[in-house]
């Protein structure tokens, strides 16, 4: 049927019809439903639909426009992360940087495969590894080792089977599968989420109905946290509460809690009886070590508190598109274990029915080879140093070139890939109008796309942004 309209002696639906007076027909003309015109026939004998009504003088006639079903559903807004990379891609200047995605590149800003990977894809062909459905738990072999990475093979939750773990797609999905067991068996029960945190936490806990709130984590005036004001909030909270961490290089601010300061958020998630839930994103990529960055994780463990955490691969091991992460649920008693196990496999089902095996797989191989575990290790610590040395040249570039006296230190105490440079909304848009760099309208930057050699022109922008834009 043609989008614009289309004639009809039978009666059609009153949604869909309009009746058209003698003046309006016979000057060729049809108001539509859109509110649109559309030229008919020049005159009254050249239009042979036109029929005679009841009333005298009127003339009657039936239009069937194609009116969709969905016209009550808005256009969404464009996700902030995708339409950095569409306006990077649109730009053709050749200074140009996008740093708004969190993927790693390398110095010549190229995405970048694992060695290792290759090495584990391959076994995976030699073996004849075939593409049958997983359980709904996902891969055992991943399974393990993802639990053990985690906690450690020797961890008493471990070996009390204490954990119940089951494979998500990726973070976001992990995190998902979370957040419908809490929406479920905790009704009403409120999250915290630090102000400000990855933009699609908020997101999540939306689409499956869970209350949240933001606690203060980020401090503007030192471009650092904000611990008295996140320690506060974390005390007002209702008991019982779940608090989302970021268990290392806090996204988007790359702000981390000293080992002092996660002993101190430890104390009070204890006496307010609030249950901790971490986002595991960077193991091993954020400091180069996989026991460092899980040591808050493994801290409240070790205090015996029952806590969530999800992982993800995406980074660590460049795993990107394969959607492979967990969702783990440290329980009081392996019998509370089984259960949580059994009702989140119970969600999964309807929700995406089994995860992707080639990811877990890869994951499972590494983990599980010795020798491919040490060259992961390796290749985590040339990353990591990779992205600590941008880091360092960036801040050098800052220091030498700005004459102001701003102390740009916060640039060095951040972690992992990402960097808050403290610029406002205006200034950020002042980044990619003028020097052609992009980034998130906060002022986060990802390092990993970022190279040595563009350390000096990043900082001039910076620079200029900073002081030159109110």
């Amino acid at each position: 049927m043609a989008s614009s309209s289309v004639l009809s002696l039978a009666s059609a639906p009153s949604s869909t019809s309009a009746s058209l007076s003698m003046h309006e027909t016979l000057k060729g003309k049809v108001r539509l439903a859109n509110g649109g015109v559309s030229t008919l026939f020049k005159n009254e004998k050249s239009n042979p639909f036109l029929k005679k009504a009841k009333s005298p003088g009127r003339i009657s006639m039936t239009v069937a426009v194609n009116v969709s079903r969905f016209e009550g559903i808005a256009m969404a807004p464009p996700d902030p992360i995708l339409g950095v990379s569409e306006a990077f891609r649109a730009d053709n200047d050749a200074k140009k940087l996008n740093l708004g995605v969190g993927a790693y590149r390398t110095e010549e800003l190229n995405p970048y495969v694992l060695d290792v990977v290759k090495k584990a894809e391959n076994l995976m062909l030699e073996r004849g590894d075939n593409k049958e459905y997983l359980p709904i738990e996902g891969l055992a072999a991943f399974n393990k080792a993802t639990a053990e990475l985690l906690f450690g093979a020797d961890n008493p939750v471990i070996k009390q089977q204490r954990v119940a773990t089951v494979q998500g797609l990726s973070g976001t999905g992990s995190l998902r599968l979370a957040a419908a067991l809490i929406e479920r068996y905790f009704p009403g029960a409120n999250v915290l989420i630090s102000s400000p945190t990855w933009g699609n936490h908020k997101n999540i806990f939306n689409d499956a109905r869970v209350p949240w709130s933001e606690y203060r984590y980020y401090d503007p005036r030192t471009v650092g946290l904000d611990f008295e004001g996140m320690i506060a909030d974390i005390k007002a909270a209702p008991e019982g509460s779940f608090i989302l961490l970021h268990g290392c290089a806090h996204n988007p601010t790359g702000i981390d809690p000293t080992p002092e300061q996660w002993e101190k958020i430890a104390d009070v998630i204890q006496e307010k009886n609030h249950i901790p839930f971490f986002d595991v994103a960077y193991q091993g990529f954020a400091s180069g070590s996989l026991d460092e960055d899980a040591a808050s994780v493994r801290l409240f463990a070790a205090r015996g508190m029952e806590l969530l955490v999800a992982q993800s691969y995406s980074k660590n091991l460049g795993l990107y598109a394969e959607r492979i992460g967990a969702i783990n649920v440290v329980c009081s008693s392996a019998d509370a274990a089984a259960r949580v196990k059994s009702q989140l496999k119970r969600i999964a089902r309807p929700m995406y029915s089994n995860p992707p095996v080639h990811g877990a797989r890869i994951v499972a191989n590494v983990v599980g080879d010795s020798t491919l575990f040490d060259e992961w290790k390796a290749e985590m610590e040339m990353m990591a140093g990779r992205i600590k040395g941008v880091r360092q040249k960036l801040y050098d570039c800052l220091s030498t070139k700005d004459k102001s006296g701003k102390d740009w230190s916060f640039v060095l105490k951040q972690i992992g890939m990402f960097s808050f440079t403290g610029l406002n909304k205006t200034q950020s848009e002042s980044m990619s109008n003028k020097w052609h760099i992009y980034m998130t309208k906060d002022g986060r930057i990802s390092l990993a796309g970022l190279s040595l050699a563009k350390c000096e022109y990043l900082a001039d922008a910076i620079i200029d942004s900073y002081h030159n834009v109110s």
